[in-house]
């Protein structure tokens, strides 16, 4: 159904999802077994590179969930683009359960690149399955990266099984290479997304089109319920925004919600969080790219109190639109999110305790962000235009500087990429 909540302040686009009942009975099983027992087994029958990689390559193929909406297909999208705008051959294949030879662009297997390396956006645990589609002969004479996200400075055991399958991993930022480096020694290379190299781009959607108050300051959460919503921490972000305003109509604070037909019970969480504030309102509905960015774009603060984040890309895309964003001073957004350019959240460190078993690793910590310095730094930021203003302008800057293509540049080099081949 499509339509508004009054009574909730959501905007919902939810269908029950249909499964098959051994989908169900799968489902059933403890969560903690599944994953082991679908990384060892696709392991297991998965096929595998040339131990010895080659020394050069010819262009790039992307494997990913490029169609999807999530952090991993954005990450492979960014990737597609870098490539394309900095010349080099490239091609995508588009990962469901499996990959499949045919991808976004509906280029087959017959018109890679040649010898081109294999860089896929799957983290570890899905990794091998993935590969089953692709069979042995399309590894063949390829160099097979892993470009893996985690969130957490502490790796689990089960991603060892997926090992075997990369020649290397590329890690989107300092903190993630650190965990990864515990696990695959020496084959852990930072290769950011060069997200300013392909800046977001928005629709010219505006305030109205998105329901939006014209006057009021608007604070926006945006976030994927599949991506932990313990980690995304959105109560956090409703007490400490609740905390800077109260009930104040021209204070105005949206959250928006991806997956949220897929975990109705964390849904129902925030809308108890929310209670009677007329000033929060719930946005579930799916917006194609450019009118999420034009989203982004209408609203003045964009506010992320993660407990953990792998990269950030809705902050980092945030600050390439000019926006002023408060977030979490800890893990991978802090390595490009400052005083000087954005407004940086003390914590403290916790215990990582993930309900659904996903974000969690014998001796892990994450971050417990302060509410009370989150609300202060909503206000200063409520109250002047000019800081707004201020603070947005230092972020595009400090975005274009540190989220280049200079990672990407140098990763693709030490695979044996090089540009003057094209000629």
């Amino acid at each position: 159904m499509r339509g508004r909540d009054q009574s909730w302040g959501i905007t919902m686009s939810i269908a029950e999802p249909r499964l098959h009942p051994l989908h169900r009975a799968w489902q059933a099983l403890p969560a903690r077994s599944r994953r082991l027992w679908l990384a060892r087994g696709s392991a297991w029958l998965a096929p595998k590179p040339d131990s010895a990689a080659p020394a050069r390559c010819e262009g790039v193929v992307v494997g990913g969930e490029i169609g999807e909406s999530s952090g991993l297909g954005e990450g492979a999208r960014i990737m597609l683009a870098a490539l394309q705008r900095l010349g080099v051959p490239h091609a995508g294949i588009a990962t469901g359960s499996r990959l499949r030879d045919r991808g976004a662009r509906g280029r087959s297997r017959a018109d890679w690149p040649g010898r081109a390396a294999l860089v896929l956006h799957v983290n570890a645990p899905q990794l091998p399955a993935a590969l089953i589609g692709l069979g042995r002969q399309a590894l063949r004479d390829r160099r097979v990266v892993g470009y893996w996200h985690w969130e957490l400075p502490v790796v689990p055991e089960l991603w060892r099984a997926a090992l075997g399958h990369v020649h290397e991993v590329w890690a989107p930022s300092r903190f993630t290479a650190a965990a990864l480096e515990a696990v695959c020694p020496g084959r852990v290379r930072v290769v950011p997304h060069a997200v300013a190299l392909s800046p977001p781009v928005t629709s010219a959607l505006d305030r109205q089109a998105f329901g939006l108050p014209e006057r009021a300051v608007v604070v926006l959460v945006s976030f994927n319920l599949a991506s932990s919503f313990e980690r995304k921490n959105p109560l956090g972000a409703i007490a400490a925004f609740k905390q800077a305003f109260g009930t104040r109509s021209d204070r105005f604070l949206l959250l928006k919600v991806g997956h949220a037909a897929h975990y109705r019970a964390d849904l129902a969480r925030i809308v108890a969080a929310i209670g009677d504030a007329g000033n929060i309102r719930v946005e579930t509905r799916m917006f194609p790219g450019d009118d999420v960015h034009a989203l982004t774009r209408c609203c003045d603060i964009v506010l992320s109190l993660h407990r953990s984040e792998g990269f950030g890309l809705v902050p980092a895309q945030a600050m390439l639109l000019g926006r002023p964003v408060v977030a979490t001073d800890w893990s991978a957004t802090a390595e490009f999110l400052d005083s000087g350019c954005g407004m940086p959240i003390g914590y403290r460190l916790v215990p990582a305790r993930d309900p659904r078993g996903v974000f969690e690793a014998p001796g892990a910590l994450w971050a417990d962000a302060d509410l009370g310095e989150a609300a202060a730094a909503l206000c200063a930021l409520a109250d002047s235009m000019e800081l707004r203003t201020r603070v947005g302008h230092a972020a595009l800057l400090a975005a274009q500087a540190r989220l280049g293509s200079g990672g990407l540049e140098a990763g693709l080099a030490a695979i044996g990429y090089d540009p003057a081949q094209r000629a």
